[in-house]
């Protein structure tokens, strides 16, 4: 994804601070960057490093030359990134990045970034470790820290920090933006519920594990609409074969949550924010019973794809739970 004009149009404040840190040579030697859940944070964070690397800034990066295309693509061995989206950073992570981190740079910059995305994932014995080396930078050395959740983030890494915040864009202009490129209006419309930016919500309505996790959606929403045996049927023959990874299946259990959310909304006329699918919401509000418990288990089943739960038997579990009469 190319962020440059995110941040310049969208981010106005960021592009300006950065901006003039870099041309004034004034740059913090640790920033932490902070933005709700869709907000692109690890893209920022990229592109912030990109940004102090990069061959031709004018002023932030030009997202075009080799060193740029280097560090999106996670290939510059002086950047070094640990995502806490994808599971808790432990200590070792950490403790690798610092004792790399104090040899001489490999690239002939002489500069060193380290980016920690969703730096509250961290153990406290990582954090620890992190501490550490934010009190006693090395020359040449920068950080880039992102977070979702500032709360859970030690005021002693706050205190350590250059803080900058992403500002949430409202959801009705994010839709429209996202229609604009080119994305189909249910499409954006869900992926708005996970994505605070258009062009992110365009690439994701391409991928094809949305697509997959689409094609089960809609279908099992009809054969709910029909009767409950239909139902168990679409899902062990039509949905389980087709979420056969964990992105489609992530994908198709956040679908559901965001339907079953609009049914509760429905049955207490409340308005339906999946208005592309606001016909069969409506219908299904009329004819599901404990949709509220429906929900709570659409929830906590999703939070069990993470631990390699066999999809199939979690698909099957739901689909028992929903059509319970």
């Amino acid at each position: 994804m190319k962020i440059k004009g995110y941040i310049e149009k969208k981010q106005p404040l960021l592009f300006r601070t950065f901006s003039n840190a870099l041309q004034n040579n004034r740059l913090a030697h640790a920033y932490l960057v902070i933005g709700e859940a869709g907000t692109p944070l690890k893209e920022t964070a990229l592109y912030l490093a990109e940004s102090i690397l990069c061959d031709h800034p004018d002023p932030l990066a030009d997202e075009e030359c080799l060193t740029c295309r280097r560090i999106e693509k996670e290939e510059y061995p002086d950047v070094v990134l640990l995502d806490g989206s994808e599971g808790s950073i432990k200590k070792d992570q950490v403790e690798t990045i610092v004792a790399n981190f104090q040899k001489t740079a490999l690239e002939s910059k002489g500069i060193m970034v380290y980016i920690i995305h969703q730096v509250e994932n961290m153990t406290i014995e990582a954090v620890n470790s992190l501490l550490k080396f934010l009190e006693e930078p090395v020359p040449g050395t920068y950080a880039i820290l992102t977070c979702q959740n500032e709360a859970k983030v030690l005021p002693t890494i706050i205190s350590r920090c250059e803080t900058m915040r992403l500002l949430l864009l409202p959801r009705d202009e994010v839709i429209k933006e996202a229609i604009e490129l080119g994305a189909k209006q249910e499409d954006a419309e869900i992926l708005s519920a996970f994505y605070n930016d258009g062009q992110m919500i365009k690439d994701e309505a391409d991928s094809e594990d949305f697509q997959k996790a689409k094609t089960g959606f809609v279908d099992e929403l009809d054969a709910l609409n029909q009767n409950p045996s239909m139902a168990r049927y679409v899902m062990e023959k039509s949905v389980t074969p087709l979420l056969n990874d964990k992105p489609s299946t992530r994908f198709y259990f956040d679908m559901l949550s965001l339907a079953f959310q609009d049914i509760v909304s429905a049955k207490i006329g409340n308005p339906i924010k999946l208005s592309a699918y606001a016909n069969i919401i409506s219908d299904l509000a009329k004819k599901l019973p404990h949709v509220e418990s429906s929900l709570l288990a659409i929830m906590t089943l999703r939070s069990q794809i993470e631990l390699n739960v066999n999809t199939g038997l979690l698909l099957s579990h739901l689909v028992v739970i929903i059509t319970k009469e």
